[in-house]
């Protein structure tokens, strides 16, 4: 099962997270942090860090919704997971970086809340659907 969720949230994570970062707010990083981004992404990081993130969101929050049958548990506890992990990277440079801008700790802490969201309720709704 866990394999199947994986499968399923990795790419829809994926999706919404570089429309996010490529289209939606690239715009307001670049003038919020835009001293700090790097040309060229470190994609090897970025893979880490999806298949991090989304091992936790299957284990946490997509299987335990699955075996409730509660779409609205995979609603919930997947933005109460996005808001705690984006929270410790956003909170921490906020405490520790130079000139790190509140304003990029808010919108990044909803963004991890939103997405986390949907990704386990997408894939929740996709898992229910194929069986």
């Amino acid at each position: 099962m866990f394999i199947k969720l994986f499968a399923i949230a990795l790419p829809v994570f994926i999706a919404l997270d570089l429309l996010w970062i490529g289209v939606v707010a690239k715009g307001f990083y670049a003038k919020q942090i835009g001293s700090l981004l790097k040309q060229d992404v470190n994609w090897t990081a970025a893979i880490i860090f999806y298949l991090i993130f989304i091992t936790g969101l299957v284990t946490f929050v997509i299987s335990p919704a699955v075996e409730k049958g509660s779409w609205t548990y995979a609603l919930l506890f997947g933005a109460l997971f996005g808001l705690v992990c984006y929270a410790t990277y956003d909170l921490t440079n906020l405490a520790l970086a130079k000139d790190w801008p509140f304003l990029v700790t808010i919108v990044d802490m909803a963004w991890g809340a939103v997405i986390a969201a949907l990704v386990s309720t997408v894939t929740y709704f996709i898992a229910s659907k194929i069986g």
